[in-house]
């Protein structure tokens, strides 16, 4: 039986034991550079959204037009996402590792330097493309580095916590740069990332093509994209028009048909793209739903509570930033404390659904807020709660997601993972904005929206129906945790999973 065995930097594989000089060391250090690019990445989902306002200002774009620069970001990256993972398989982590923070960072650059909407709209899409390539090489790097049980369980809950915070991070660092310096300081910043992750990747990652083999399946990968960009694209057009638009109902139609399609090829292709053994486990399953589901639920947080504390509440982008780190606190401790204790001792069947329903408690006390309210005793409570859930969930979720798979389809089961997160998003956000719109629009009906006093309260009731919603994905999420995953699993998962270089 061959030996388990760490890649070294000349891509040939060496036994690994424990005799094996600075092993562990280097892996922590490992870690470090991936979880730099990885909040690299998942900052950029929101970080921009605060510095939108003065670039629009700057470069004249209209309010119709400003979607686009999120929604190119994420469509991108969506739809290349499963590409991106097969491709780190095929041709190894190491290079898709580099290229794509190289990318990612050329194109923090062209977007940062824009002079007009165009310029800007294409950085962003660029943007994505590489970050679809760099999000499942990292994620797949972290579960082929770390093969000991408990080294693993830290290792992601560390990836884990960034992840579930990223987010939160990017709402403080882009009010931070708006406020000192300018708009496109949100994405010049990105180089700062890229030059620590590209020389750390450089000099520490080896790279083994584990499925070199194998070769890439054309006819999946289109089905897939365009699947991915229509099903993205129809949730982005419902948020911005609305569900009875011909255009919605287009392009969801037409993704789940595109996405049907990639599931028949999928059992018939001789090199599938994503192999129907990495969906079919059932623990594997079950976490992939909790990061969809989180992914949707997590967006009640960020952009309406974002919402509520600088236009109701009066806080700047900086402040508001900064109101969202003590959930980011919540988050990490607990995600530390389930990945490494809770969930190896009593397993996800029993943690994950807990987490789930704290978070779904959480948000549904968010519910209470008002126009007198103050952040101390209506928001602070609430999104500690908020945070201790969602840390006890996305770590361990994120983990056994990828635990237990083979080593030559470790970058397309990360790249699923991220795609989950990714789609959890848009659907959350054309939800939850269509719900909340609704909201205020029936609160206005038969008042006199004249009145500042009304229209302050229709803000409010479009707040807490988003908030109400995200409680009940979160419920939903508990009830589908308790259900999918199997008795003890956890405890199987964490068993030390050696990755074999054949």
């Amino acid at each position: 039986m061959a030996q388990p065995t760490l890649a070294d930097d000349t891509g040939t594989a060496a036994p690994l034991t424990k005799d094996t000089p600075d092993v562990s060391r280097r892996r922590w250090w490992i870690l470090g550079i991936i979880g730099i690019a990885q909040l690299m990445v998942v900052l950029d989902a929101t970080i921009v959204n605060i510095a939108l306002p003065s670039a629009q200002h700057d470069l004249g774009f209209s309010d119709g037009n400003r979607q686009w620069v999120v929604t190119a970001y994420a469509l991108a990256f969506a739809s290349l996402l499963l590409l991106g993972g097969r491709i780190a398989d095929l041709f190894g982590r190491k290079p898709a590792f580099l290229i794509g923070v190289a990318g990612f960072a050329g194109a923090s650059v062209l977007g940062g330097a824009s002079t007009g909407f165009g310029m800007l709209v294409t950085a962003r899409a660029l943007q994505g493309v590489f970050g679809a390539l760099l999000a499942p090489a990292a994620l797949s790097l972290l579960n082929t580095t770390f093969t000991d049980a408990r080294e693993r369980a830290k290792a992601f809950s560390v990836y884990g916590a960034i992840a579930g915070a990223g987010g939160a991070v990017g709402l403080l660092l882009g009010g931070v740069l708006t406020d000192a310096l300018d708009w496109r300081w949100t994405l010049f910043v990105n180089v700062v990332f890229a030059i620590v992750a590209f020389a750390g990747g450089w000099m520490l990652l080896g790279n083994h093509r584990d499925a070199a083999g194998s070769r890439l399946d054309l006819p999946g990968t289109l089905l897939v994209s365009a699947g991915l960009f229509a099903l993205v694209y129809g949730f982005s057009n419902a948020e911005t028009h609305d569900w009875g638009s011909p255009m919605t109902w287009g392009f969801l139609a037409a993704g789940g048909l595109l996405l049907a399609a990639f599931a028949g090829w999928q059992t018939r292709a001789e090199h599938p793209l994503l192999p129907m053994r990495v969906l079919l486990d059932r623990d594997r399953a079950a976490s992939f739903v909790a990061v969809l589901i989180t992914g949707a639920g997590m967006f009640g947080v960020f952009l309406f509570l974002t919402y509520y504390l600088q236009l109701n509440l009066g806080f700047s982008p900086t402040k508001t930033g900064v109101a969202f780190l003590p959930m980011m606190a919540a988050l990490m401790i607990m995600a530390q404390i389930s990945t490494t204790v809770l969930v190896p001792r009593i397993g996800p069947k029993v943690i994950i659904p807990a987490g789930f329903g704290l978070a779904a408690l959480g948000m549904a006390w968010l519910t209470g807020i008002g126009l007198d309210s103050g952040f101390a005793s209506d928001v602070l409570p609430q999104l500690l709660v908020i945070g201790a859930g969602l840390g006890a969930v996305m770590p361990p979720a994120m983990s056994l997601a990828t635990s237990g798979i083979a080593a030559e389809d470790a970058g397309v089961a990360s790249a699923t993972v991220n795609t989950m997160q990714q789609v959890g998003g848009s659907i959350g956000t054309a939800l939850l904005s269509t719900l909340a719109a609704s909201a205020a629009t029936s609160y206005m009906t038969g008042r006199n929206p004249a009145d500042k006093l009304v229209r302050a309260q229709a803000t409010i009731e479009s707040y807490t129906t988003a908030f109400w919603w995200s409680a009940g994905f979160f419920a939903a999420g508990a009830l589908i945790a308790l259900l999918l995953y199997r008795r003890g699993a956890g405890r199987q998962a964490t068993e030390a999973t050696p990755v074999v270089h054949m």
